[in-house]
């Protein structure tokens, strides 16, 4: 598993928004300025975030993007998914890819293994947790 820009952008917008005057928008461009990241590419992944009903939206001079939730009521591994799609070790495990070869497998319990981990440590660390604890997080469950 590679967690992509895409994945690593997902997790910055939504660190910006989280820290971002409580209930306002933040304007896109901001975020970009801020970052250092092209907005045009900034515009692909907020549309993702957006249809994952993670960021809501408001048009006009005033307008921008907030989050939906309290930023402890996200779970990095939530954002991932919505940025990534599956987080899985190896491809057999994506989606409902059957692999022929799955029945005499060895190794095929030590990749759902590693998948169930990854997935159990990346949904216990929210948004609140990364933004606090900076580099070292902490997990709340």
């Amino acid at each position: 598993m590679l967690i992509s820009t895409k994945g690593r952008y997902a997790l910055t917008i939504m660190e910006e928004l989280a820290q971002f005057e409580k209930g306002c928008y933040m304007p896109l461009p901001m975020i970009a300025e801020k970052q250092g990241i092209s907005e045009k590419y900034l515009e692909s992944i907020i549309s993702m975030l957006v249809k994952g009903e993670l960021v809501e939206t408001l048009r006009g001079k005033k307008g921008g993007y907030r989050l939906k939730r309290q930023p402890d009521a996200y779970s990095i591994g939530e954002i991932l998914r919505v940025a990534e799609g599956s987080l899985a070790p190896v491809s057999c495990l994506e989606g409902e890819m059957t692999c022929p070869h799955a029945d005499g497998c060895s190794s095929l319990p030590v990749w759902q293994e590693l998948e169930k981990i990854i997935n159990e440590y990346l949904d216990s660390v929210t948004l609140k947790n990364l933004i606090e604890q900076g580099g070292s997080v902490r997990r709340d469950r």
